[in-house]
This record gives C-alpha cells, structure tokens and sequence, in this order.
C-alpha cells in the first residue's frame, strides 16, 4: 500500500502528537495540518506554524512545529514533502523545522531539505518571565527547503 496525505485539524493531530510524540506535546495554533494514511488509518501527522524565532518570521516562511509518525516506514519523509509542498502552494517561500542535535536528518534530508544551521538549546524561562521547562535543552539543527 501506498501512503496517502490528508488534511487533519490542529485538535487530531494534537491527539496523534500526545499519543506518538517522544519529547513534545500539543502545540497551540497552526496554520495548517497533514496527516500520513496508510491502509485507510492515520499513521503519521505534521503540524506547521508560524516560525518560533522572531527573526525567521518574516511573513514568507513557515516552520514544521511538530512531526509524529506512529514508526511507519518513510512517513516522516512522506510528510516533509508535503508540508513542503503545501507551503509553496500557499505561496511561502521558505519552511524551516529544528531537530535535536542527536538526531540523523534522514527523512528531511530524503525530502530534499537542507542543513542551514545549529543553535544552542536553552530555556525559555526568565527571570522576568519564570517558566517551567517540558522540551529538552540539547542543541538544535535547523533545516530548511526553499521554493526557488
């Protein structure tokens, strides 16, 4: 069988997130959410945003917020080709997701995004604005595809 995309809210995919999702939760907004079908069952959802970092939020790029498969073989890829491709549809330029640091790539590689950086990871809390940290703080890649 072949793996198939179709639209999902922000409430199922936030689901399929809790349920899958090794490190992270629900997100609170989107502007769009794929899901991954195979055999007629959702086996893998991406939720994409506006940018988290101000600097990248320029108006013409989005950002994959979270990717969750269930493990099914080449979903995530799967679901970075088209996240990708919806966003050139809608008329972005860039999409741009951060991964940890100790992870390989592969399926953003497979889907033709590039390595265009690393950051550290920190935290988000200040001592103006004490928070509580639930993501880890290891260091990010940040990838990218570019509608040329």
């Amino acid at each position: 069988m072949k793996l198939e995309a179709c639209p999902v809210n922000l409430d199922e995919a936030n689901a399929f997130v809790v349920r899958h999702h090794r490190h992270h939760g629900a997100v609170v907004g989107h502007k769009f959410s794929l899901g991954a079908v195979l055999n007629e069952e959702i086996v893998g959802v991406v939720i994409v945003g506006r940018p988290v970092a101000r600097m990248r939020d320029d108006g013409m790029t989005l950002e994959v917020t979270r990717m969750c498969s269930d493990g099914t073989r080449n979903a995530c890829s799967f679901l970075y080709g088209a996240a990708a491709r919806a966003a050139f549809a809608l008329g972005y330029k860039r999409i741009g997701t951060y991964i940890l640091a100790s992870e390989t790539g592969v399926s953003l590689k497979a889907s033709g995004w590039r390595l265009i950086g690393e950051t550290k990871g920190r935290s988000w809390s200040r001592s103006s604005r004490p928070r509580v940290d639930t993501h880890p703080l290891d260091n990010k890649l940040l990838f990218e595809a570019t509608h040329d």
